[in-house]
Formats: C-alpha cells, sequence, structure tokens
C-alpha cells in the first residue's frame, strides 16, 4: 500500500505546488525585482535521527543565490521534507573554488566546459564523491520524506525517468563511490576526447545510463521519490539569465571549448 499512498500523495503536493506557481505569476509581476536568498548552509531544522551510510546533507547549485518566489518556495519544500537534513548551496563561482581546492587535477577539465549545467553536472559527482549526500536539481522537489526515500543501510541511490532511464537530477551516494568515480571518469574522457556533442550525453544522464548498470545500482522510480517543475519553471527559474537554459544555450555555444580558459566567463553560467 505504500507505494500507491506516496503517489497520492505525490498529486496532491503537484496540486497544491502548482497553483503556487500560478499565484507568483501577479506576484512578480507587482514586484518584479523581488528576489529571495538561498543560504550557502543551513543547518537541520530537527536533530536527532538514525545514522546512515549516506550522509543527512542536501547539495544544490545555481548560477546565482537570489531567486523567485516559486524556486524560494521549492527549496523551503525540500527542507520540510528532510528536516533532519543539513543543506548546502553554492554558486557558480563557488563550484570553481571547490573543484580548485579538492580536486586541481580536475580543475582544467571543469574549465574547459563552456555551459554552465554542464559544469554543475559533473561539480554535483565531485561533491558527492568528496563529502556524500544528496543532490536536487533547483526546481527539483521531494514527494515522500528523503530519509524514508534513502533508507539507514544504503549507500547510494538513483533516480529512474517515466522511460525507466537514469537521470542526475537526483543522485545520492556515500562519499568515495566506485560507480561515482567511474561516471567521473567517463565525463573526463568525454571532455578529452571531445568527441560527444551536447550536454545530455558529455555530462548529464547520458553518461550515467552508459556507464551503470540498473540492474546493479538501487534505484527508485521519479513517481515515488522525487518530481520536477512543480512549483516552478523555465521562466521563473531563468528570469535573470539572458541566455536562458541550456538546452537553449547548447546550440549556440560548444559544450568544451578547445583550450582551459583562466576563468568561468558569465556565459558558462547555469
Amino acid at each position: 500500500m505504500k507505494k500507491p499512498l506516496i503517489v497520492a500523495t505525490s498529486r496532491v503536493i503537484k496540486l497544491l505546488a502548482n497553483i503556487t506557481k500560478v499565484l507568483s505569476y501577479p506576484f512578480h509581476w507587482l514586484l518584479p525585482n523581488k528576489r529571495f536568498t538561498l543560504p550557502e548552509q543551513a543547518a537541520p531544522l530537527l536533530k536527532g535521527g538514525k545514522p546512515s551510510r549516506i550522509p543527512r546533507i542536501i547539495w544544490q547549485t545555481n548560477f546565482t543565490n537570489r531567486v523567485t518566489l516559486p524556486v524560494y518556495l521549492n527549496y523551503l519544500f525540500n527542507r520540510l521534507m528532510a528536516p533532519r537534513f543539513d543543506y548546502r548551496f553554492m554558486i557558480t563561482e563557488a563550484r570553481r573554488e571547490f573543484i580548485a581546492e579538492h580536486y586541481p587535477e580536475i580543475l582544467p577539465h571543469y574549465e574547459r566546459l563552456q555551459i554552465g549545467a554542464a559544469q554543475a553536472d559533473l561539480w554535483r559527482l565531485l561533491v558527492l564523491q568528496k563529502f556524500g549526500g544528496v543532490y536536487l536539481d533547483i526546481d527539483a522537489h521531494q514527494v515522500w520524506p528523503l530519509s524514508c526515500v534513502l533508507g539507514a543501510e544504503r549507500e547510494e541511490l538513483y533516480v529512474t525517468t517515466r522511460r525507466g532511464e537514469l537521470s542526475n537530477y537526483f543522485i545520492a551516494s556515500a562519499p568515495g563511490n566506485p560507480h561515482m568515480q567511474a561516471v567521473i571518469d567517463q565525463i573526463i574522457k568525454n571532455i578529452t576526447g571531445d568527441t560527444v556533442t551536447g550536454v545530455f550525453d558529455t555530462t548529464g544522464p547520458g553518461v550515467f545510463n552508459k556507464v551503470l548498470d540498473k540492474a546493479i545500482v538501487p534505484t527508485v522510480s521519479y513517481r515515488h521519490a522525487v518530481h520536477q517543475g512543480s512549483f516552478t519553471n523555465e521562466y521563473f527559474q531563468y528570469i535573470d539569465k539572458a541566455e536562458g537554459k541550456w538546452t537553449r544555450q547548447q546550440h549556440n555555444t560548444a559544450v568544451v571549448s578547445d583550450a582551459s580558459p583562466q576563468h568561468s566567463s558569465p556565459e558558462t553560467r547555469n
């Protein structure tokens, strides 16, 4: 009975989330410059809880920490659904600083990525490999308490889409995961080989589906764990980003540059 209950709960959440999204249009029409700040770090709302192999940390990233109401409501909802989890957030510049500090050998490859979403794809794997935790896309939201989805004994968990394929908008892992390392290694090969086109197959879900075996790694359907786009949408996510979403940006900008730049340019922001 648990899965039907989760699906029913997710539909109620989606309905309420979509109502807030619709109401956000007049809100931002009346207050076009109003933004809300996502914290770099936030302690758990509740203390205690059972120990788990996957660290109780939620990781997110975005090109800016100043976000619209729908994105902020999405953040608040995730906090409520994971009250015993720490929260960590990095903007574009902080991602680079993290990689420079912990993975200097990977930094030149990371800086060849010219689209922010591709940089974020690689960063999420590196931060999980180093510290462990749960990565969520900025528009992803839980539909069931995160601690219940993960359990205490799992060391990793991946989400599957409607088509049954692996995606990377939700990744949970303990640090030092060999499967995570295999995906990282393949992304580096894609960057250095410069033979793969498009963000999806260079750094994104295409790499997961190429490297990982769904019959071996633990997975959960999006229906029973996490959805996307209920609270927010492309308009509210990229309202302050002229070049728009990566799906459009990659038509005008190569995912991988010919030479490693010294610094990330504004065009690389996700």
